[in-house]
């Protein structure tokens, strides 16, 4: 029998794209057994790149596979492991199911000829994929801000202290 691991994840930016910019991330994990939890973490303007909405998203999916990752270690009897990613974000959703086949046969050059934007990012999360795959399953769900609710909270909860420190 599986062990199915279910996640909502988000990432959000505060002045994206200007001097200062911050963000945060929160991964929701839903337990069957009924004790969920969220991780989060903050990307603060001092953080190099500086944080984006974008990265923020990535960055939420590489705690939620490094935390499926560690979990699954704790499992006994190794068993076969079915995780599910929510996001809200379709850039985090296409790059993690769609373009980076692209991307890996132009050398992560993107269609305008130049690198991959967040590149950095988007190896590592595939490389954490992969390390799932040889043994087990990820499927990614793309779902509607309203679905993600808790995750998107974390988020904003987070920046706020951020603001406030």
């Amino acid at each position: 029998m599986g062990y199915k691991m279910v996640m909502y994840v988000d990432g959000g930016c505060r002045g994206n794209g200007w001097p200062g910019a911050f963000g945060a991330c929160a991964c929701f994990i839903v337990r069957r057994w009924g004790q969920n939890e969220t991780i989060t973490k903050r990307l603060p303007a001092s953080m190099r790149p500086v944080p984006t909405s974008q990265r923020a998203e990535l960055h939420t999916i590489i705690i939620a596979l490094e935390h499926a990752i560690e979990e699954r270690g704790y499992l006994n009897n190794n068993p076969y492991v079915d995780v599910t990613i929510h996001t809200d974000s379709k850039y985090a959703h296409g790059c993690m199911t769609e373009w980076y086949r692209k991307w890996q046969n132009n050398r992560i050059i993107n269609s305008l000829g130049r690198e991959v934007a967040n590149r950095d990012l988007i190896e590592r999360a595939l490389e954490l994929e992969n390390d799932i795959l040889d043994h087990d399953n990820v499927t990614w769900e793309w779902i509607p801000r309203s679905d993600n609710t808790v995750a998107d909270e974390a988020v904003n909860d987070e920046m706020d202290e951020m603001e406030e420190d």
